[in-house]
């Protein structure tokens, strides 16, 4: 699970950043804001990248779907146009058994 609700909170994220939250390539998520119409960073000035919480919350979307779950491109964007709830149920359900799953680990090897 690379993107964590723990991670401290800030109003806006470097593409640096959300890149090692997700420990993905910022190529990966520059490609991701052009395929999906859910992502829209803000640009400062110079042109940089500034990401918000929703942005987080969908790039997190896109990742479980793409990485985790194996949809191509195209069908995390008809997935995510045809039942954005569902998709959002299903990612937070995917996180809390991980982490139900390391603490069960965890728990074991303490035993």
């Amino acid at each position: 699970m690379p993107y964590k609700d723990s991670e401290p909170q800030k109003v806006y994220y470097t593409i640096g950043e959300v890149a090692r939250m997700f420990n993905v390539n910022p190529s990966l998520i520059r490609f991701w804001e052009k395929e999906f119409e859910v992502l829209k960073p803000h640009k400062n000035k110079k042109g940089n990248r500034l990401f918000t919480q929703t942005d987080l919350e969908n790039l997190r979307i896109i990742f479980h779907l793409v990485k985790e779950r194996g949809f191509t491109l195209q069908g995390a964007k008809a997935k995510l146009k045809e039942n954005k709830t569902d998709v959002v149920n299903t990612t937070e359900l995917y996180d809390s058994l991980v982490r139900l799953k390391g603490f069960l680990v965890e728990l074991k090897q303490s035993l």
